[in-house]
């Protein structure tokens, strides 16, 4: 690559920030020039959940992440539980949930990929409690508060006319 050719890169936005650092610090090494994403368009919430993940997972028996199979994010929460010595399950339906998981377990942490709505996760936190494990404690987090505006080309023909 010849010095006045400009370089950039991208990261899936699934990917947290520890599982790209190696990569990025690699380019940097390489492109002293090279040009990063803004923060806004790096995925945060997954970062975030891993964070917490590794909070948690020390003060568990068993954790639970709700999140489709197919979510590249509730997928790593899972391993990282599964990576740190817990046995870590991924459900996206009450259903799944089972109930010999819980057998001899006392302390069940519960984490969400950032896609799973709030809805599904209290559904399977109710199946859990019915098991037996009745006491819910919620771990302090890192308030998200990164608002990502709809591209103009989303926007409804009324309101790109109102911006």
């Amino acid at each position: 690559m010849s010095c006045d050719q400009k370089i950039a890169y991208v990261t899936q936005t699934t990917l947290s920030i520890d599982e790209t650092r190696g990569i990025i610090l690699a380019l940097k090494s390489q492109f002293k020039d090279i040009v990063e994403p803004k923060k806004q368009d790096i995925c945060y919430a997954t970062q975030n959940r891993q964070d917490a993940v590794k909070q948690l997972v020390p003060l568990v028996d068993i954790m639970v992440v709700v999140g489709s199979a197919n979510s590249s994010n509730s997928n790593r929460l899972r391993e990282l539980g599964s990576k740190m010595g817990v046995a870590a399950y991924l459900v996206d339906d009450p259903s799944q949930v089972q109930a010999e998981w819980f057998v001899g377990k006392k302390r069940v942490g519960i984490s969400a990929g950032a896609s799973a709505p709030e809805a599904l996760t209290q559904e399977i936190v109710a199946v859990i409690r019915s098991y037996g494990l009745r006491v819910v404690k919620t771990l302090p987090g890192i308030v998200e508060n990164t608002v990502f505006s709809m591209p103009k080309g989303l926007q409804s023909p009324q309101k790109s006319l109102a911006t």
